[in-house]
């Protein structure tokens, strides 16, 4: 039985997330269009150094340039905004981010050593002028400034600007599920970057075949909770956004980057504590309400990239080439 959708159908739902856009579109000649941008996920509005929250990611395909992930792995705490964008433009995005982190913690480098900055990409050189390199720092000092905790916007927006998904224009897409356990209400939310798969993959739809050459693509899929877990179960639910990608007709494809990251907001771990201990309460493996999180992580993944495709537009970019939104009528 499909689980309940959060007020918003939105990663937002979960208390506190925000999420923030920068849109850049520019044709710039006949053969050159900036059309790409950047989009930051910050899992709570305080300090995120110094209030980490418990993270985990997976890699399901691993043809991905993305930042951080192995510190995250290691210690199991994201201390950053979550940030995406193209793959040409991860430099410059990790550097802004980075530049926002030092202003906010004058510590940082200091006497707090380093932080972990990380950027997730997928190539949307297809539309985008990618090798212009269009964003800069000042970007992603922008999308993160930007963030709230309103409904997401959806599509051909931030880093899903210049995305496609099934031959159809595809970018950024969301949504959320509640689940309960003893008279306690959880939310799962989920925000993905769509930009793999051909249109006789869709498993949704039955979309006319379209011969083009694009790259294989890729996704970036993001899991937020306010359930009480830590890193080892957050990497469960990460691997199982692959169930809900495949739910859509991936085939998760030999040059697709296929990356899920899962964080908690229920237990903020605080960077300056002194005590040589630290205490959590988090859900039982065994109890039942981790089957139902499973399905909410399945559940939203799945919808969030129908509703990439459901809420992009018909898009324009390099060379002339165009991308149709997707004939999926709106419910």
């Amino acid at each position: 039985m499909p689980l309940q959708k959060g007020k918003n159908n939105c990663i937002t739902d979960v208390e506190g997330v925000q999420v923030g856009h920068v849109t850049l579109y520019e044709k710039i000649n006949n053969e050159d269009t900036v059309c790409t941008g950047v989009t930051a996920i910050l899992p709570h509005s305080g300090n995120l150094f110094t209030e980490k929250v418990h993270a985990a990611s997976y890699v399901i395909n691993g043809y991905g340039k993305s930042t951080g992930l192995i510190q995250l792995n290691e210690l199991g705490l994201i201390e950053s905004p979550i940030m995406l964008t193209n793959t040409f433009s991860v430099g410059p995005v990790l550097e802004g981010t980075l530049r926002y982190m030092l202003e906010q913690n004058k510590e940082i480098g200091e006497s707090a050593g380093t932080i972990n900055i990380v950027v997730g990409e997928c190539n949307d050189s297809y539309l985008n002028s990618m090798r212009i390199q269009a964003l800069k720092p000042e970007h992603a000092m922008e999308a993160i400034n930007k963030a709230s905790t309103g409904v997401a916007e959806e599509g051909a927006v931030g880093a899903g600007k210049g995305m496609m998904c099934f031959g159809y224009k595809g970018g950024i897409g969301t949504a959320s599920r509640i689940v309960t356990a003893a008279n306690q209400k959880y939310t799962v939310g989920c925000l993905i970057n769509s930009n793999f798969g051909q249109r006789d993959q869709a498993l949704f739809a039955n979309f006319p075949k379209l011969e083009i050459k694009t790259p294989d693509g890729s996704i970036m899929m993001i899991i937020a909770t306010d359930a009480p877990l830590y890193d080892r179960q957050l990497e469960r639910l990460a691997k199982h956004t692959a169930a809900g990608l495949a739910r859509t007709g991936s085939n998760i494809s030999h040059g697709s980057g296929d990356i899920a990251i899962a964080f908690s907001t229920a237990n903020k771990i605080h960077h300056n504590a002194n005590e040589h201990t630290e205490s959590m309460t988090y859900i039982r493996d065994s109890h039942k309400v981790m089957n139902q999180l499973f399905q909410a992580v399945i559940e939203t993944t799945e919808e969030a990239i129908i509703n990439s495709l459901k809420n992009a537009k018909t898009t324009e970019g390099k060379r002339g080439r165009v991308v149709e939104k997707a004939p999926i009528p709106q419910e």
